[in-house]
């Protein structure tokens, strides 16, 4: 039976872990769609040059960048989804939804501080993302593991 009333189990209850999880997904696919962009792109430009754009074994260093947006977004898309739900429902979700928006704030700068092209180096603010992506990762381990120990948290931060 389908529930949206206020409820243990409710849309409402839990509005914030879905609305990030719906945003977390949005992101994902924006950073697909730019990946379509930029080969679209490169195998124009190629063409109109007279040389052949291979997608999978080049080194063009923009396609290396939307690339690893995509694989950024996709390698952390199940520990991430995982913790937040888990927080969510045995911990609470308010600090779920907090975590949640914390670590989406890391994903869409992960573009910004890349950059559009990728080289041999990774560039050093890109540790801003990374640094806010791990620790929102460990505050959700960290929840967990404080609430099966039944040490509880403050009402305030679940």
């Amino acid at each position: 039976m389908h529930q949206t009333t206020c409820g243990p189990l409710s849309a409402q209850a839990f509005a914030g872990p879905l609305s990030v999880t719906v945003a977390y997904v949005l992101v994902y696919y924006l950073t697909i769609i730019n990946q379509l962009r930029v080969k679209t792109r490169l195998r124009r430009a190629y063409r109109a040059r007279g040389e052949v754009f291979d997608r999978y074994f080049n080194t063009d260093r923009e396609m290396l960048a939307a690339d690893r947006y995509v694989g950024n977004m996709l390698e952390h898309m199940p520990p991430f989804l995982a913790l937040l739900w888990l927080n969510a429902i045995f911990v609470g979700p308010r600090g779920a939804s907090f975590a949640g928006g914390a670590y989406l704030l890391s994903r869409l700068l992960y573009p910004f501080l890349m950059g559009s092209r990728l080289g041999r180096g990774v560039p050093n603010r890109i540790m801003f993302a990374t640094v806010i992506g791990y620790a929102t990762l460990a505050y959700l381990v960290v929840r967990l593991v404080v609430a099966a120990l039944g040490l509880g948290l403050s009402p305030s931060i679940r």
